[in-house]
């Protein structure tokens, strides 16, 4: 009877092993697919933000899409303009990331900060509430748009 009782325990052993790993194993796949994501989201911005640098070298591309810049200016506008989107491309990355738990709280408050002092700069408020299209997380955008507003403005603007 012993016998049976230990081979009884061995067997459920077993069962709550396998359990347990499969349990570990569809925790893994969920966190592989967050980091995943991530990735995804960070490789399109970076390609966005190739089109934006594209344009900073060479102003006269904005004129590819009109609506890319409301008005455009001289080149030196139009390179301030793509500069800070490229910018905002970055914190963008950094703001995702901490919202799905890719990034600690306090590396984004450090970016946050950062980009308070920024967002205080004439060209940075300028690209900010212009209508020109900007294409960013919608809660992103937001989120800009209010830093803008609570931040004091430095200087004349660009």
């Amino acid at each position: 009877m012993d016998f049976e009782l230990v081979k009884v325990l061995l067997q459920a052993l077993s069962s709550f092993a396998i359990f347990g790993g499969l349990i570990y194993t569809a925790v893994q796949f969920k966190k592989n697919r967050e980091a995943q994501h991530f990735a995804n989201f960070a490789k399109l911005v970076e390609l966005q933000m190739h089109l934006r640098e594209m344009r900073v070298t060479d102003p006269s591309l904005a004129d590819v899409y009109r609506h890319d810049v409301e008005a455009a200016g001289p080149p030196e506008e139009i390179r301030r303009y793509f500069f800070n989107l490229m910018q905002v491309a970055v914190f963008e990355i950094v703001w995702y990331g901490r919202s799905r738990g890719q990034v600690p709280q306090d590396y984004y408050q450090s970016w946050e900060r950062r980009m308070r002092e920024i967002a205080a700069e004439p060209s940075f408020r300028k690209m900010m509430t212009s209508a020109s299209m900007k294409i960013m997380h919608d809660d992103f955008q937001r989120l800009m748009l209010e830093m803008v507003k609570t931040t004091t403005p430095r200087g004349p603007a660009a």
